[in-house]
C-alpha cells in the first residue's frame, strides 16, 4: 500500500487556506520557526510580517489570531503523525511489534520531512513540546472542541487506541492510555530541556530511556489487565 499525505484542516481555523498559496506557506514555514525561537506570547503577526517581508493585513487574511494560527500548526503536525505511524506500521503484524514502533516514534527525535518543504518537522515537533497544550487550555476549549478544532489529535489517540485494543481487548482505558503516552513523551522530553529535577532522564540517553518508560507504562498496564481478563 502507497501512503500520500495530504494535510486536511478544519476550515474554521483559518479565513484562507495557507497551504493554497506561496504566501500562505511563507506564513507557516516562518510561524514555525519564529514560535520555536520566541515562544508563543512573545509571537506576534507583527514580528511575523516583519520577517516574511509582507503586511500585518496580509497575515490577517489567512488567521484570525495566532492562537487559531497555534491549533492549525498543533492540527497539522497531528495529522502529519497520525499518516506516519500507519506508514510505518502498514506492514506489522504482530500488536505487540505495532505498538513499540508507535511508543519509539513518539519518543525519538522528528526528522524534517523533505517532501513538506514549507513545513520543518523537526522544528515543528519541538514547537508542539512546548507549546501545544496552549491550544486546548484554554477558556474556549468547550466551543472550540465543538467545532472540532481538535479531531486531529482525536484521531491519532483513537488509533493508537485501536492499536493498543488489538494487543488486549479487554482493556477497558485505550484512548485514556493512548493520550496519555503522547503528553507523557511531550513532558518529558520538556523537562529533560527546561527543568531536569522533574525527570530521570538525561538528554544523551533520552531516546533509550524514554522508550524504555513508555514501553513500561504501557505494557506493565494493558499485560496486567489481560492476565486479570
Amino acid at each position: 500500500m502507497v501512503f500520500q499525505f495530504k494535510v486536511q484542516i478544519n476550515e474554521g481555523l483559518f479565513i484562507r487556506n495557507p497551504e493554497d498559496t506561496e504566501l500562505g506557506r511563507k506564513i507557516l514555514k516562518h510561524s514555525v520557526q519564529m514560535i520555536h525561537q520566541l515562544g508563543f506570547e512573545d509571537f506576534t503577526f507583527k514580528k511575523l510580517a516583519e520577517e516574511i517581508h509582507s503586511t500585518e493585513a496580509g497575515v490577517y487574511r489567512y488567521f484570525e489570531n495566532k492562537h487559531k494560527l497555534l491549533i492549525y500548526l498543533t492540527s497539522w503536525y497531528f495529522s502529519w503523525l497520525t499518516f506516519h505511524i500507519k506508514f510505518i506500521t502498514n506492514n506489522i503484524e504482530n500488536n505487540k511489534d505495532r505498538l513499540s514502533k508507535v511508543i519509539s516514534l513518539l519518543a525519538k527525535p522528528i526528522e524534517d520531512d523533505e517532501q513538506t518543504s514549507y513545513i520543518d518537522e523537526s522544528l515543528l515537533h519541538s514547537l508542539i513540546v512546548a507549546e501545544a497544550s496552549k491550544s486546548y487550555l484554554t477558556k474556549q476549549v468547550v466551543e472550540n472542541n465543538k467545532q472540532h478544532f481538535f479531531k486531529p489529535y482525536q484521531d491519532i489517540c483513537n488509533l493508537i487506541g485501536d492499536f493498543i485494543l488489538a494487543y488486549n481487548p479487554t482493556y477497558k482505558y485505550p484512548k485514556s492510555l493512548a493520550s496519555t503516552i503522547i503528553e507523557v513523551a511531550h513532558f518529558q522530553n520538556f523537562f529533560m530541556h527546561n527543568i531536569s529535577s522533574l525527570t530521570d532522564f538525561s538528554k544523551k540517553k533520552q531516546e533509550s530511556q524514554l522508550v524504555e518508560f513508555l514501553s513500561d507504562l504501557v505494557f506493565s498496564s494493558i499485560e496486567q489487565r489481560r492476565d486479570k481478563g
